[in-house]
């Protein structure tokens, strides 16, 4: 059996750059930007939660409203976390309520792939909330 020792010099002061940008990038918070041909918020929000719900009625064989905040859809974003609001005629913005699951980058894109994947909109890009 082969051992390999690695001996890392890290500089502290580059260390807590470091991890000082990561959680800089964290406290970022992004949203979608949606194109779909539904009328107003109701029925984008009802084609967003409706492949949820049948993925996870499949899966549990059951579902009630209280479960929205049980079904995960994009690296710990609950369903129930996800509010649709209208930007413009068929343009919504898809963002997170929640205060302690906010929608990083990494999240937004996990978000983005599902809602492609589901084919809910024809349209589906990533934006940085201004803060």
């Amino acid at each position: 059996m082969l051992h390999l020792a690695v001996s890392l010099d890290i500089n502290p002061y580059d260390y807590e750059k470091y991890q000082s940008q990561m959680s800089s990038e964290l406290k970022k918070e992004y949203c979608l930007i949606v194109a779909g041909n539904y009328f107003d918020e109701t029925e984008a929000e009802d084609a967003l939660r409706e492949s949820f719900i049948d993925e996870y009625c499949e899966s549990t064989g059951n579902f009630r409203v209280h479960n929205f905040d049980e079904i995960d859809v994009a690296g710990g974003i609950a369903l129930g976390d996800l509010s649709v609001s209208m930007v413009e005629d068929e343009i919504f913005e898809i963002s997170s309520q929640s205060s302690t699951r906010q929608m990083n980058e990494q999240r937004a894109k996990l978000l983005a792939d599902a809602l492609k994947r589901h084919d809910m909109f024809e349209e589906v890009r990533i934006e940085q909330i201004a803060t």
